[in-house]
This record gives C-alpha cells, sequence and structure tokens, in this order.
C-alpha cells in the first residue's frame, strides 16, 4: 500500500510552457505586449515542471541552456519567489500547500528584451496551477495568476509593467489598462504578418536601459505618444495593417536607448529602405524585432540579421507570428 501510494504521488506532474513576448510593440511604452513563437516549431519561450515530492521540503533544479545566468542559490531565484507567493496565496484562501519539486527549464536568454524573466515568472505560476487543478481540486482564477506575474516581475524590474507577462500567460497582443480588476485586453492582431526577432548574443538589463531615460518629456513628445498610439489601437480594431504599423513608432525609448544597441540603428535604417512594414526594439533591447507581412521576405531579413546584427555565438534570429495561445501545458 506504501509503495503503491509512493508511485502515485511521484506521477503526479505539470509542465507548462510560456512564450517568449514584444513588450512596448514602440508604441505602447509598458503597455503593449505581444506574445510571438517561431514559425518552425521552435519552443521559444521557457518550460516549468511541478512534480510532486515524498521529500518534506521544496525543491528546484534549474536546467537549459541559460541555466548558468541564473543565480545558483534556489532563494534568489525568481522561480522559487514564484513558489513561497503562489503558496502564501494558498494559505490566505485557505488552502494547504504540499511539497512540490519544480524544474526550470531555463531557454531563454537573460537580458534579452524577449520577456525571460516573465516567462519563467508565467510559466512557473501557470504551472502551479494548474498542478492544484489537475491534483488537489483547485485553482485560482486567471486574474489572480496575472496579479501574481505582475508582483513577482515587479520584483524583478523594480516597477510595475504587465507588457511582458501578460501576453505571455494570455497570447495575443495585449493592451494594459488602469482597472486592476481587468488589467488587459486583448487586441485584434494581424494573423498575415510575421516578427523576425533577432537577438544578438549580449545582455541589456532593465533597470540599465530604463536609467537612461528622461524622467520628463516634451509636450510634443506626449502628443505623438498619445496619437500613436490611438491610431494604432483603432486600426487593429479595423484591421487597417498600413495604418497600424505607419505609426509604430517610439518617442519614450528607442531614441535614449539606441547607443545601448550596437548595430541597432544601422539595421533598422536597412530593413526600413527594404519594404519592412516596423522596425523596433523589443522590450529594452537588445533584441530587434522587424514586421513583414510576406514569409520569403521575412526569411531574407533573418538570413540578413544573422549575418549582420548578431555579434556572439548566443545569438540567434526566429522568424515567429502572434502566439495567440500563450502559456500552455505540453
Amino acid at each position: 500500500m506504501g509503495a503503491t501510494a509512493l508511485m502515485s504521488v511521484s506521477n503526479e506532474s505539470v509542465s507548462v510552457f510560456a512564450p517568449a513576448s514584444i513588450g512596448n510593440v514602440s508604441v505602447g511604452f509598458d503597455v503593449l505586449g505581444l506574445a510571438v513563437k517561431p514559425v518552425d516549431g521552435t519552443l521559444l519561450g521557457d518550460v516549468v515542471t511541478v512534480n510532486a515530492t515524498t521529500s518534506n521540503e521544496n525543491s528546484l533544479t534549474v536546467i537549459g541552456n541559460f541555466a548558468d545566468k541564473l543565480p545558483s542559490n534556489k532563494e534568489d531565484n525568481i522561480v522559487w519567489s514564484c513558489l513561497l507567493l503562489f503558496n502564501e496565496q494558498l494559505i490566505s484562501v485557505k488552502q494547504t500547500p504540499v511539497f512540490v519539486a519544480i524544474t526550470l527549464d531555463k531557454k531563454m536568454p537573460v537580458g534579452s528584451g524577449l520577456g525571460s524573466s516573465a516567462c519563467s515568472v508565467v510559466a512557473a505560476l501557470a504551472a502551479l496551477n494548474a498542478f492544484y487543478a489537475k491534483y488537489h481540486n483547485f485553482s485560482f482564477a486567471e486574474n489572480v495568476v496575472l496579479k501574481m506575474t505582475g508582483q513577482m516581475e515587479a520584483q524583478i524590474s523594480g516597477s510595475l509593467h504587465y507588457d511582458n507577462v501578460a501576453p505571455c500567460y494570455l497570447g495575443g497582443l495585449q493592451l494594459m489598462v488602469p482597472d486592476e480588476n481587468v488589467i488587459s485586453r486583448i487586441l485584434p492582431s494581424f494573423d498575415d504578418c510575421y516578427y523576425v526577432m533577432a537577438y544578438p548574443g549580449i545582455e541589456v538589463s532593465t533597470k540599465a536601459a530604463r536609467d537612461v531615460l528622461p524622467t520628463t518629456y516634451s509636450r510634443s513628445d506626449v502628443i505623438s505618444y498619445g496619437q500613436n498610439l490611438a491610431t494604432f489601437v483603432d486600426a487593429c480594431h479595423r484591421q487597417d495593417k498600413n495604418q497600424a504599423f505607419s505609426v509604430l513608432t517610439d518617442v519614450v525609448a528607442e531614441p535614449y536607448r539606441t547607443d545601448l544597441l550596437p548595430k541597432y540603428k544601422a539595421s533598422r535604417d536597412y530593413l526600413s529602405e527594404q519594404g519592412a512594414l516596423a522596425v523596433g526594439i523589443s522590450g529594452s533591447g537588445p533584441t530587434l524585432f522587424c514586421v513583414c507581412d510576406n514569409q520569403k521576405k521575412a526569411e531574407q531579413f533573418a538570413l540578413w540579421l544573422q549575418d549582420n546584427y548578431l555579434q556572439t555565438a548566443l545569438g540567434f534570429v526566429h522568424v515567429c507570428k502572434v502566439d495567440e495561445v500563450g502559456a500552455t501545458e505540453i
């Protein structure tokens, strides 16, 4: 009986994949985010597995290509913080936490501008929620989990913004709204568009990228920001692709971050001249994204970026489409 019980506990397992995302999407600083997935099926994101354990303590194992970029001490890992927060929330609603063994497969480069920390946070909290739903007949509502992801992301970056965690968790193109009961709303995206994502293989911390931004902006910049964002949102609803991407410009961050990103300006200028619908910095960089409505052109741009934008062996380029699903059990 005892052996059977131990075996059944050890078979309790849930794995969740959380995808990469483009924070800001140029035109919506801190208020727009887009989940993306490579067209070749590559898992561009993180995977977290939650296993039941017969041990009387929790554990965290980190594997994957970028595991060595994370703190060696589990208490300093954001996934461990996610577990602690999730357990606190369980206790607050009179649920009893169980001991678990968590594995983070860190496939996403740290400091890439692809929502790397959001991937870990979302995968961890979504996996824990799915684990309790599957084996303990309890789960938090989607909005509660989303709020937890925001809390964890704020712990890393120093400010509360959902532009990576929301699309990563919910999928699609997300607009953050100033209502804590709603948090974000999905916008219609453009099904025929491709997003070429080029990570040069260098690291730019979110904090460093925020530190270069001015504390105040001119009236003309404020007007441009509001007008461009409003026009983009309107164009999404009308499915006016040309209008939408014609205003995909960044007056808030890109002018000040360009110097942090070697080769960015030259690459942006070249891709724009060659017919890209839009080119921008993904999140706080250094990843560049460019938008095309033609797969052949997207693949040509990917090859060019491979040769001209990558700077280390860690760099990569993916041709992506919108990930409409977000975090998903695998």
